[in-house]
């Protein structure tokens, strides 16, 4: 017996009236969506989401600007306080449209994610450490506008771009070691060759405070493209003090066993009164005893006893053991 598959006049009828039911009544969804201001969301929509909440690119930040300090140092005369702004996505268009098209433009040459970065420093700044490394009033700046740099401020843009991208490149040692080349230099945004208009970029701020006068700030812009094989890295949270191949405690541990010390081989000590020593004149001979060891003093204090000896034929003395007693 077969069985028949058509719908009911009943059952259609049910199909029918609750479609128009649809059509003029809100679903208990929607009603709570509504009371809450829920939104509809597409995944992949949020940029930020890309590479997570940019921890580790935020380190690296706060280190560039850190170690950036001393590449400003020779212009201002002191290490001014350099402060790392979080990390923006947008379309390098955007960018463009709210930055002026005459810039320092630096672009380098990212090895190992085969992209690159750009740096960007305003001609006012530019101007600024200028007027400030030849001795002059950090406060003026030129405000007419102009096609290029003198000859004087290029060589200080290549003084800068350089010892900035050594710092980031220490910065970025922790996590990844990059490896910058090609680097070429551009005055106007429209004819640099970047990337396209609609690409997103991340665009990392760095606030200058600067004596006597307003902040200035540097731009370092990232493609996103560039950074997205080393999104998870960029999403660890990094808890590490070495800088490059050393830690800080081994560096300051360099530093205290460079300092120089005087050492003195005392080969005996004499006491005199007061007298017999203002009678002393020239040629006058002075006559010693050596009992025992010598004592070998580093800065005023005894640390080891000594013999006479030589090595090849020069004088030398050999350590016999420490004077913990004396020190």
């Amino acid at each position: 017996m077969s069985v028949s598959t058509k719908l009911s006049k009943t059952e259609v009828e049910a199909l029918i009236s609750g479609l128009e039911g649809a059509d003029g009544e809100v679903s208990a969804a929607e009603q709570v969506a509504a009371d809450k201001k829920i939104r509809d969301f597409t995944f992949g929509s949020d940029d930020l989401s890309l590479l997570g909440d940019y921890y580790a690119l935020r380190v690296i930040n706060e280190r560039f600007a850190r170690f950036s300090r001393t590449v400003f140092q020779p212009m201002l005369r002191l290490q001014p306080r350099v402060t790392a702004l979080n990390p923006t996505v947008k379309t390098f268009e955007d960018y463009s449209f709210s930055s002026e098209s005459f810039m320092s433009l630096t672009l380098a040459r990212i090895e190992l994610l085969r992209g690159n970065l750009m740096m960007v420093i305003s001609p006012d700044l530019v101007s600024k450490l200028t007027n400030a490394y030849y001795g002059g009033n950090l406060g003026l700046s030129k405000n007419a506008r102009r096609p290029e740099f003198t000859s004087t401020e290029m060589r200080m843009i290549e003084i800068i771009t350089g010892g900035l991208i050594e710092a980031l490149d220490i910065a970025w040692s922790e996590l990844i070691k990059l490896e910058f080349s090609d680097i070429t230099r551009e005055e106007n945004l429209q004819f640099v060759s970047f990337v396209d208009d609609t690409e997103q970029v991340i665009c990392c701020t760095f606030e200058i405070q600067l004596p006597g006068t307003q902040p200035a700030a540097f731009d370092v812009i990232y493609p996103l493209q560039t950074l997205k094989p080393i999104a998870a890295q960029l999403r660890s949270r990094m808890q590490s003090d070495s800088v490059g191949s050393l830690s800080w405690t081994e560096r300051l541990q360099n530093a205290v066993f460079n300092v120089p010390l005087s050492c003195t081989a005392r080969l005996t000590t004499v006491e005199k009164s007061m007298a017999q020593v203002l009678s002393y004149k020239n040629d006058d001979v002075l006559p010693i005893t050596i009992n025992g060891p010598l004592e070998l003093v580093v800065e005023n204090r005894e640390f080891f006893e000594a013999e006479l000896g030589d090595v090849g034929g020069t004088l030398a003395v050999s350590l016999l053991k420490q004077n913990l007693k004396k020190r």
